[in-house]
């Protein structure tokens, strides 16, 4: 083996155990052809986490997350534990994970798979070929800017959300951009609002000094009702897109919508040092959990993304994501990507489809 790898596995809720099992068996087999070798562990985080330990994300595994050098998560949540107060919902589990590794960048591609281009509600003419990456910064904005809240103000109650960035925050999510763009077509739009929001001039500035430091990327810019319009419009003139946590959550979810499912896509948070967490886009879907119905393509998806952005093992990487070409190549479906005339098969069929698939 030339290179060995701890990774924590965060099998979480619902179908989440399934999914992850067949992405763990997918980067064995991807190991054993490329002399990578994977040193597993398993904890606990979400309602599993909160049913054993009355706590949504343990101290334990916080601290085998920071001593991997990656982080593989499959699904977090359920009905059983909606009533729950708010700081003790599974989902707290994912914020404090995030928070605890200083998780600042989020990646989400949104790929067309050509074998699955028909299940978009846009055209085929204008998604076919699309393969774009969002990239959303994450502990910054408007979401986490003070002052915020409701207040008393003049005889009415006032709400009150602060949008705010610093040359810092700027400038490392703007890096993490330009060398993902360097990976992909070499082409970064950064999006702003900056004809009307001056921490957006700040932002276009950084983006602007940052340009000179990566001459092989192109930058442009965009204003964000103008993006939104243009991911609908003419998708294909994108290749990497860089803005802040509000305008990154509402591009993201639109620019994964063009694909038709937003079941098959991965996810990665990265931070300036130590492991990313690699993840699928989708839930823990409670109502399938157990019944070897759902779809293990985006979580093996986001193990390739591990490989490639997590530990730089791009050929690894490829090879998966050509495994996840071939099965669709060769007609196998799961129920939520059925269509007439496929091959209809359950989880662990799907991944002894791509272990066969790999050769």
């Amino acid at each position: 083996m030339s290179q060995q790898y701890r990774i924590t596995l965060l099998p979480g809720d619902g179908i989440g155990p399934e999914i992850l099992s067949v992405a763990v068996a997918v980067l064995k087999r991807v190991g054993e052809q490329t002399g990578i070798g994977f040193q597993f562990q398993e904890a606990l985080i979400g309602g599993a986490a909160i049913d054993a330990t009355g706590d949504p994300l343990p101290a334990e595994t916080l601290d085998r997350c920071r001593n991997s050098d990656a982080v593989l998560l499959a699904a977090i949540g359920g009905y059983q534990w909606d009533t729950l107060p708010s700081h003790q919902r599974p989902e707290r589990g994912l914020l404090g994970l995030r928070a605890g590794l200083g998780l600042f960048a989020n990646l989400r591609p949104a790929k067309i798979l050509p074998q699955l281009i028909d299940a978009s509600t846009l055209k085929r003419e204008v998604i076919e070929g699309v393969d774009i990456m969002v990239i959303r910064e994450l502990t910054g904005g408007i979401y986490f800017g003070q002052p915020k809240g409701i207040f008393e103000h003049e005889g009415e109650k006032r709400g009150i959300n602060t949008m705010v960035y610093a040359e810092h925050e700027i400038d490392r999510i703007g890096r993490v951009a330009f060398e993902t763009a360097r990976k992909r077509g070499k082409k970064l739009c950064s999006v702003d609002k900056a004809n009307v929001l001056e921490v957006s001039q700040l932002w276009r500035d950084r983006m602007t000094q940052l340009a000179s430091e990566y001459s092989d990327v192109e930058l442009s810019h965009m204003y964000v009702d103008n993006a939104a319009m243009q991911l609908v419009r003419y998708p294909k003139q994108f290749d990497t897109i860089v803005t802040g946590n509000l305008f990154g959550d509402i591009l993201s979810d639109e620019a994964a919508m063009l694909t038709g499912s937003i079941g098959m896509l991965p996810s990665a948070s990265l931070g300036s040092s130590g492991p990313g967490v690699f993840e699928p886009v989708h839930g823990s879907a409670p109502d399938i959990a157990g019944q070897d119905k759902a779809n293990p393509i985006a979580q093996v998806l986001s193990a390739a993304m591990m490989l490639r952005y997590g530990l730089n093992e791009p050929e690894a990487a490829d090879r998966i994501e050509q495994a996840v070409q071939a099965i669709l190549d060769a007609g196998y479906r799961t129920g939520d990507i059925m269509s007439p005339g496929m091959k209809a098969v359950g989880c662990q069929a799907m991944g002894e489809a791509l272990i066969q698939a790999l050769g």
